[in-house]
C-alpha cells in the first residue's frame, strides 16, 4: 500500500490538482455565494411555489443538498435528472437548468422543454449551449468562472443556488448558515489535508478502512444528499465500486441481505453518515442497526457531522467524504480527476 503521508505521491499521482479544490473549498463556496447575491436579476423576476433544478452529475448534487435545507422551511425543490421535464412544472415553478460545461445533453433537453412553458427560467453554467440557449431566449444565466471537474465545483453547484434562492425570498435564514459552514470548512481543510500524517487525519484513516472494499453509504434527512455524494465522489475519485441508501427506508429490506452470500461480507465496509439534529427515531435505528452490522460480522462505522446549522452540518460531511475519495483513488494509485469511463460514453453517445 502506498504512502498517503509522502509528498512526492500527490506530485506523481495528482498533476492537476484536485488537492487544491478540497483545501480551497471554502474560499470557492464564500465567492459563489457573493457573487449570486450581485447577480442582477429581472425586477419582480419569481415568486415561485417550487423549484426544479435540472442536471446531471456533479451539476445536479448542489440541488439534492439544497432540496434537504428546502424540506426544513416547508419548501419544494425537485432535481430532475433526465431528459424532458417533469409533469408538474408550471408559470409557479423556477426551473434552473445546471451544467457546469453548459453541454450536458439531458440538461440540454430539459431546458429547451423549458422554454416552450410559462416556467420563470434560470441558468447556472461556464457557458456552452446552454448560456447560448439562455440568451437567445432571454433567460437570466448566472455564468461563473472556476475551472475544474464539474464536481470539484460543488461550491458553484451549492452555494450559488443558496444565493439565487436566498435573493429571490424562497427561502430565508440563510446567510449565517452560510458563514458558518464556510468557516468549518476551513478548519476541516487544515485537519484533512494532505499534509496531515495518517496517524491524526481521520480522511486518510477511512480511505484505509476502504481500500479494497466495497463502500456502502447510509444517510437520512439532512444526509441523504450528503450519502449521494459520497457514493458518486468515491465512483469518479476513486474509481471504485460504491452504493447508498437511506433511513428508515433500508431498515425494511437491506439488512435482511445482510446474511447472503457470506463470503460478501468481508468485502463490504459501511458508512453510517449521522447528525445528531435527526429524528429520534432514526436516530435509535442508526443504533440497532449498527448492532445488525456488527452480527453479520459487517465493517462500518459512523460518522457525526459537525456544526449547529444544518447547512453546516451537511458540508462538514461532505468534505470529509471529499477526502476520503481522493486519499482513496491514491491508494489505487489513480490519478483522482480524470473520469475516462465517462468520456468514453460520451463519444459512443456521439456516435452516428
Amino acid at each position: 500500500m502506498v504512502d498517503l503521508d509522502s509528498p512526492e505521491l500527490y506530485e506523481r499521482l495528482d498533476p492537476s490538482g484536485m488537492r487544491h479544490h478540497l483545501s480551497g473549498l471554502a474560499a470557492q463556496c464564500r465567492r459563489a455565494w457573493h457573487e449570486a447575491l450581485d447577480f442582477p436579476l429581472p425586477e419582480g423576476y419569481v415568486w415561485p411555489r417550487r423549484v426544479v433544478v435540472a442536471g446531471m452529475g456533479g451539476s445536479a448534487i448542489g440541488g439534492d443538498l439544497a432540496q434537504g435545507l428546502a424540506e426544513l422551511q416547508g419548501r419544494q425543490v425537485l432535481v430532475h435528472r433526465d431528459y424532458a421535464l417533469p409533469p408538474s412544472v408550471d408559470n409557479e415553478t423556477l426551473v434552473i437548468a445546471a451544467s457546469y460545461s453548459g453541454m450536458t445533453e439531458e440538461t440540454l433537453a430539459s431546458f429547451e422543454a423549458a422554454l416552450a412553458t410559462p416556467a420563470p427560467k434560470l441558468v447556472i453554467t461556464t457557458g456552452g449551449r446552454l448560456q447560448a440557449l439562455a440568451q437567445a431566449g432571454g433567460v437570466p444565466a448566472f455564468v461563473f468562472d472556476y475551472e475544474s471537474a464539474p464536481r470539484a465545483a460543488l461550491g458553484y453547484g451549492l452555494f450559488a443556488l443558496l444565493g439565487i434562492l436566498h435573493k429571490i425570498g424562497f427561502l430565508s435564514g440563510l446567510a449565517p448558515q452560510v458563514e458558518e459552514a464556510i468557516t468549518l470548512l476551513d478548519e476541516l481543510a487544515s485537519e484533512l489535508g494532505e499534509t496531515v500524517p495518517q496517524k491524526d487525519n481521520p480522511a486518510k484513516k477511512l480511505a484505509v478502512a476502504l481500500y479494497r472494499k466495497l463502500a456502502v453509504i447510509y444517510g437520512a434527512g439532512i444526509t441523504s444528499a450528503v450519502a449521494r455524494r459520497w457514493k458518486t465522489q468515491i465512483n469518479e475519485n476513486g474509481k471504485a465500486w460504491a452504493f447508498f441508501e437511506l433511513f428508515p427506508e433500508l431498515n425494511h429490506n437491506s439488512v435482511v441481505g445482510y446474511g447472503f452470500p457470506q463470503e460478501l461480507a468481508l468485502g463490504l465496509y459501511v458508512i453510517l453518515l449521522r447528525s445528531g439534529d435527526l429524528h429520534r427515531r432514526i436516530l435509535r435505528r442508526y443504533e440497532v442497526t449498527s448492532e445488525l452490522l456488527d452480527r453479520a460480522g459487517i465493517q462500518h462505522q459512523i460518522l457525526d457531522a459537525r456544526g449547529q446549522s444544518p447547512l453546516a452540518q451537511m458540508m462538514s460531511l461532505v468534505l470529509m467524504g471529499d477526502y476520503v475519495s481522493y486519499y482513496l483513488a491514491l491508494l489505487y494509485e489513480a490519478d483522482p480527476t480524470p473520469t475516462k469511463a465517462i468520456d468514453y460514453l460520451k463519444r459512443k453517445l456521439g456516435e452516428p
